[in-house]
């Protein structure tokens, strides 16, 4: 299919496109050059030619009185208000030509955000460390240019453009090419379900883009029944995977967008025009959709499930959506376990309707889990981490279940040293009238939290404006070589190192065989491996000790030196994980 938006570079220059079904004329705007009016192409297209050379600024006037940047713009000069600049993506020589990609089996992911990790040149020189602690996939939190020097992401307004804050288009593939080298492949986070409050003009010269008719928490729905903008975000999708060589995208909150077939649309396309190497293709989705975790559609989803499951029997915590979590902990943990969800199409008391479809049948390799990832350490009033609020002992046996269970695992920036530094809100908005009502907005979410009823708690909680905010939240890497974050960190080596020499080889072909609950805060999990074998996890993430009886022929891990031996006298010690593999 033809690319539709953006620039297309020729021998005499380049050719501008854009979609402004609400103006009634064009002129493009080059630096140095005279203003070209466009040519009207009928269904609100308009083209025009023009002798620009990689590195020209432009922009679109829409209106006497408007003049904006290109919305499918591949670099931005400064912000999203202004100027785009001409990229020639074939100009970058790579040296990853022998990268055919990672089986998704293999993958261990680990997310992190661009600017608290220092830009594009400070995430390239991370890398060795993530490898070396065996992560296989480095996770970008969203690119996409935003309005502010600050932002977790998700307010970007053109989503083909990353942030120029982060650094240049070359040193985002520098960083793309050196996680090659070393066998790591890259994934980046897609928000295709809006656009952010400031710098979206969209909505100024191509109104039909959104549905009035219907409403969103970011206003209205973004229109996927036109072909205009089902090709957007088609043709941004394959940008990162053709020009960044990206090898996977996470869709964020998909749920949010209106005409769900075209989420397969998406899939199909993407799998049918790039297929020289592994690409891989994961869903956030409060849905629970099982039928698209499908061969030649996703991957996987991201298992909220198995994280607001597991958050309340670490920390006691009960309010907001853990409400839906908290009683029975031990019987739901065992579903997500053994079935993938926990809402297969039951009523979810916070959401008042029913929530997803059966997962039994999917293998645990359909679900991403975690104990900490942005929304969950960021949506927190203070950004507090999880060794913040649950016993040392309890971590301990909640990071080898989630190491050395079949489901992927994922870990979230400074998780695997137990880093202090909290996750919090941040914005860099210019605008004071939005700054504020971000803050207040933000400060009004908590509201019905017991620590935050009265005016001055709510004070407390940091403006996500303040530079400062954005400061604390950048974790600090060498904490990791101190104690006792280096036995922290020792401790999640030495789980990945289990993980890539006997959970990984027999993935690929696995399935759940059950699990059950064995106590207030204990299960025990089963699963065939690939490779005919048995994996056997029992958890106990409470206090107490737990009656529960499994046997293995061989120890892969316990916690707590000797609890294996007592699992076989039917007793599994307080916050204690063991690992036992039998042969096939």
């Amino acid at each position: 299919m033809t690319t539709l938006w953006g620039p297309l570079l020729h021998e005499g220059g380049a050719t501008f496109r854009l979609w402004a079904p609400s103006s009634e004329g064009v002129t493009l705007e080059v630096e140095g050059l005279d203003p070209i009016p466009m040519k009207a192409m009928g269904e609100g297209w308009y083209a025009a030619d023009a002798p620009a050379r990689p590195g020209a600024r432009y922009r679109f006037r829409t209106s006497p009185d408007l003049l904006v940047p290109d919305p499918a713009s591949r670099a931005q000069a400064e912000d999203v208000h202004g100027a785009s600049v001409l990229v020639d993506h074939g100009a970058y020589r790579w040296r990853d030509g022998d990268w055919r990609g990672r089986p998704w089996h293999e993958t261990v992911l680990y997310e992190l955000h661009v600017g608290a990790c220092g830009g594009y040149n400070g995430v390239k020189a991370l890398l060795p460390r993530l490898r070396d602690l065996g992560v296989t996939a480095v996770e970008l939190m969203p690119l996409a240019a935003f309005p502010g020097g600050r932002n977790w992401g998700y307010d970007g307004v053109q989503p083909f453009a990353p942030d120029p804050s982060y650094g240049t288009v070359e040193e985002l593939k520098a960083l793309v090419d050196e996680a090659h080298s070393l066998g790591l492949s890259v994934f980046v986070d897609c928000v295709f379900n809006h656009f952010g409050p400031d710098g979206a003009y969209l909505h100024a010269y191509a109104k039909p883009f959104f549905d009035e008719g219907i409403h969103t928490p970011w206003g209205a729905a973004i229109d996927f029944k036109k072909p205009a903008v089902r090709a957007y975000f088609e043709e941004c999708a394959l940008m990162w995977l053709r020009d960044y060589h990206i090898d996977g995208l996470r869709l964020d909150a998909v749920h949010a967008i209106s005409e769900q077939p075209w989420l397969d649309t998406l899939a199909r396309r993407l799998r049918k025009e790039v297929t020289e190497r592994e690409v891989h293709l994961v869903l956030e989705n409060e849905g629970n959709t099982a039928s698209k975790l499908t061969p030649g559609l996703y991957d996987a989803q991201w298992n909220d499930d198995g994280h607001n499951t597991l958050h309340p029997l670490l920390t006691g915590e009960r309010e907001g959506y853990y409400e839906d979590f908290a009683d029975d902990g031990a019987k739901k943990l065992a579903r997500v376990l053994g079935e993938g969800f926990l809402f297969q199409g039951e009523e979810m008391p916070h959401l008042h309707r029913p929530r997803g479809e059966p997962s039994k049948h999917l293998p645990p390799t359909a679900f991403v889990l975690f104990l900490q990832n942005h929304d969950q350490v960021g949506n927190r009033a203070m950004g507090e981490r999880l060794d913040a609020l649950a016993p040392a002992e309890a971590m301990r046996a909640a990071n080898a279940l989630l190491l050395l269970c079949p489901q992927i695992p994922m870990l979230f920036m400074g998780e695997e040293w137990g880093a202090t530094a909290p996750f919090l809100f941040f914005t860099g908005f210019r605008d004071p009238e939005l700054a504020k009502a971000v803050r207040e907005g933000r400060r009004k979410e908590f509201a019905h939290f017991k620590a935050f009823q009265d005016e001055e708690a709510r004070k407390r909680i940091p403006d996500p404006n303040d530079p400062a905010t954005f400061e604390r939240s950048r974790p600090d890497f060498n904490e990791a070589e101190r104690p006792p974050h280096d036995a922290i960190l020792a401790h999640h080596r030495a789980l990945l190192a289990i993980r890539h020499a006997e959970i990984i080889p027999r993935l690929k072909g696995a399935m759940a065989e059950g699990a059950e609950p064995a106590g207030p805060a204990a299960v025990v999990a089963r699963w065939r491996m690939g490779d005919g074998s048995r994996l056997t996890i029992a958890a106990n993430l409470g206090p107490e000790p737990a009656q529960v009886k499994a046997e293995g022929a061989r120890v892969l891990f316990e916690s707590v030196p000797g609890s294996a031996a007592a699992l076989s006298h039917a007793n599994l010690p307080e916050y204690t994980t063991v690992v036992l593999l039998d042969p096939a």
